[in-house]
């Protein structure tokens, strides 16, 4: 089935009303990258010649340059086109779940007026890379994939409004503090546990670690500057057990109080070199280049009722988490692993301690 994907575009115009090629962007991720100009016009897809002209042009636009050639050495980016590409990475990191969710609800809809109304898997979830995979693999069955916080997520289970609700719990002390907030949520005799992937969570940094972070008291104790998730958020609430296990006050973090809404975004945020030290997932650490120490594993799960287990819906589902394809292609991220994907089990243990 055809998939539309919905990605922001950025659009310069001064007073005069002149706009500017977003195709830019590419060119000065293909320079950072490979340090070449020939290599970023590959990546672009045009010809050397017409990126030396794209790049003349911004030049003209701004008044100064975006790429700085010189001879021997390749190409770097001036200190205004570094900040021009983390800003769009920036918007794509925060954005994109949101974007996915839409993309989603566009998706199913075509669908359905070009096929006629079929049986839509509902998925909410906590977002992450692994769940990100799961539309490339369910082929033939719609999912309706929105992006929440884990709260919501089994909230929006309780009331009909989803067939699946993600979220994650860390492995250990933290993990079963956290399990007693969701008890309300989870019904032993009406829901159960599909088990689906663990993950590594902890401390993205710069590259190269400049500041010596090895652990959060360094957080507490130096000068790194910090940026956070949203309070609602799975890995805040997991940040906050491990310092509250570690006797270490946030109050005393630089930039604890500034907060990002996705893990990319946290890493994209330090790759701009706007900030030190972040935390969450190593895959989003890897994906932007920087160093990472693992601090927490958590569970990924998701929730269902009991009586969902027998429909194809489902059993299409637990088909395709059990596939070689996308088993290989979670095994591929980062800091993620497989943990008995597909099998079903109680709530019970979830609510143990």
């Amino acid at each position: 089935m055809k998939r539309i994907r919905i990605t922001p575009a950025w659009y310069f115009s001064d007073e005069a009303g002149n706009q500017l090629d977003p195709q830019v962007f590419v060119l000065l991720e293909g320079v950072h990258r490979h340090g070449k100009l020939t290599e970023a016009a590959r990546m672009a897809g045009v010809s050397y010649r017409h990126a030396w002209n794209l790049l003349g042009k911004w030049q003209e636009f701004f008044g100064i340059s975006l790429v700085e050639l010189q001879r021997g050495k390749g190409a770097h980016l001036s200190p205004l086109g570094e900040k021009l590409l983390w800003a769009e990475q920036r918007v794509i990191a925060r954005l994109g779940p949101q974007l996915e969710s839409l993309g989603s609800e566009l998706n199913l809809a075509i669908q359905q007026t070009l096929e006629g109304v079929k049986p839509v898997l509902r998925l909410y979830a906590s977002h992450g890379y692994a769940v990100e995979l799961l539309p490339e693999y369910l082929d033939e069955l719609r999912l309706d994939l929105q992006y929440c916080s884990p709260r919501e997520a089994l909230v929006a289970l309780n009331r009909g409004a989803c067939d699946l609700a993600g979220f994650h719990l860390p492995q250990g002390a933290v993990g079963t503090r956290l399990a007693r907030g969701y008890r309300h949520l989870l019904k032993p005799r009406s829901h159960r546990v599909l088990r689906f992937i663990t993950r590594r969570q902890g401390l993205m940094l710069r590259p190269g670690n400049p500041c010596g972070v090895h652990g959060l008291e360094a957080l507490v104790e130096g000068q790194a500057r910090f940026i956070n998730r949203q309070p609602d958020s799975g890995t805040r609430a997991l940040l906050d057990g491990l310092l509250r296990d570690a006797g270490l006050s946030s109050r005393h973090i630089q930039g604890y109080e500034l907060e990002e809404y996705t893990h990319s975004a946290v890493a994209a945020y330090i790759a701009a070199g706007m900030a030190d030290v972040g935390f969450g997932v190593e895959a989003a650490a890897r994906r932007f280049g920087l160093d990472f120490v693992p601090l927490a594993s958590e569970d990924y799960l998701l929730v269902c009722h009991h009586r969902s287990l027998s429909e194809p819906r489902l059993e299409s589902f637990r088909e395709v988490l059990a596939s070689d394809a996308f088993q290989q292609a979670v095994s591929a991220l980062p800091g993620y692993s497989l943990n008995r994907c597909g099998e079903v089990e109680g709530v019970e243990a979830l609510m143990a301690g």
